[in-house]
């Protein structure tokens, strides 16, 4: 959030980049980035504008019915109105006239998740005399997506939780297995809802219970009308996340097999697991080294190992997503250079799952996912005892 406190260090980043200013823009929810920082509170129809400068006090502009929303900007940063398009537009002359400035806008859509001010506003804003409008993506990663202690112990408790759930739904799973009435895809799913609302937490949706060919579909969702039983002989994939409230999410995909594993699911598994683990290794050296890695690069080195073993073209997803305090699918860098061209920085601060999968229609799926956080010199993996073998239950 924007205040007189992160004002000073946001500033400092803005000189590193040789900017004039970070201009933040939000119509109607378009740019959750921008409404994240500003805070603005009540009904927002209308297009604002804050100008972010390397030196000064921020400056917004906003519609001049919607001054309840401002509420809580602060008295000494000046507010200005517009009601006339004109107006408007002669307002943002005078924020950005002669300034090279940041917006939340990726070249070449690269990054759809950051690419969120319409190009029709960019048109507006380089009329209005701005000398340049580069990409905001590293101010985003540093002061939207970037986790304070609070979020890190809340996401260990949560981690923690989750991973203990999980082990309990798949022993639950085997027992049933080998009864007269399995247990349904969709039956765990409601066992998981009732033990996160036990322990404290909360999701928005899933989670995911995927059982023998369902687990070939990485976004497969199970349903009380199309749940099919889980049986021995098939592979297990439970991808589950949850969060403390007002907290971090934790995220992550467990895999089992119910009976004794086949060599094509043990081969499959291993394929996974190793391209985890080569992505987890590259993220702790570089952290312990010092070095700087792009999201894009944690993603070929595990798609490396997929595609040595014969997989390749059924890893057919990124390789992790930002994890930010807002969100599970974060504004911070992702793990990415299938899906989009993600040349974003990982630093200190962040955090983002590891999930590579491979999915063979009509047969299997299989996928391994944990989170990591980046501090200064380290990398935290969370859960703490991740699955290094397939569970067989």
């Amino acid at each position: 959030m924007l205040t007189p406190d992160t004002l000073p260090a946001l500033q400092r980043a803005l000189a590193e980049a040789g900017l004039d200013g970070w201009l933040l823009y939000d119509f109607q929810g378009n740019n959750p980035i921008a409404g994240g920082l500003l805070a603005l509170e009540g009904m927002v129809s209308r297009r604002v504008f804050v100008l972010v400068p390397r030196d000064g006090v921020p400056r917004a502009l906003g519609h001049a019915i919607e001054a309840g929303p401002w509420r809580r900007w602060p008295a000494d940063w000046p507010r200005s109105t517009y009601s006339a398009w004109r107006e408007l537009e002669a307002s943002l002359a005078e924020l950005v006239r002669g300034r090279r400035i940041a917006m939340e806008y990726s070249a070449g859509d690269a990054v759809p998740y950051l690419d969120r001010v319409p190009a029709g506003v960019l048109e507006m804003v380089r009329a209005a005399g701005a000398t340049e409008v580069v990409s905001s993506g590293e101010l985003v990663t540093r002061f939207y997506a970037a986790w304070t202690d609070a979020h890190l112990a809340s996401h260990l408790r949560s981690a923690e939780t989750i991973a203990a759930i999980a082990r309990d739904a798949f022993a639950l799973a085997g027992e049933r297995a080998r009864t007269a009435r399995p247990a349904t895809e969709h039956e765990l799913v409601e066992w998981i809802l009732e033990r996160f609302a036990h322990a404290g937490l909360s999701t928005d949706h899933g989670p995911s219970v995927c059982a023998g060919e369902s687990s070939a579909n990485p976004h497969y969702e199970a349903s009380a009308e199309r749940s099919r039983e889980i049986r021995e002989g098939e592979v297990l994939l439970i991808d589950l996340w949850a969060t403390e409230p007002g907290g971090v999410y934790a995220d992550q995909t467990w895999m089992a097999f119910v009976g004794a594993p086949t060599d094509r699911a043990r081969e499959v598994w291993s394929a996974v697991r190793d391209a985890r683990d080569a992505a987890i290794r590259l993220v702790d050296e570089a952290a312990r080294d010092g070095r700087s890695l792009r999201g894009a690069d944690v993603d070929d080195a595990a798609r490396a190992v997929i595609v040595a073993r014969g997989f390749g073209g059924r890893f057919i997803h990124r390789t992790g997503h930002s994890i930010d305090p807002r969100s599970l699918h974060g504004a911070g860098p992702h793990l990415d250079n299938l899906e989009t061209r993600e040349e974003r920085r990982l630093v200190p601060g962040v955090g983002f799952s590891i999930e590579p999968g491979v999915y063979l229609p009509g047969e299997l799926g299989m996928r391994s996912e944990v989170n990591v956080f980046l501090q200064p010199g380290r990398a935290i993996v969370t859960p703490g005892e991740y699955q290094r073998e397939l569970i067989v239950v």
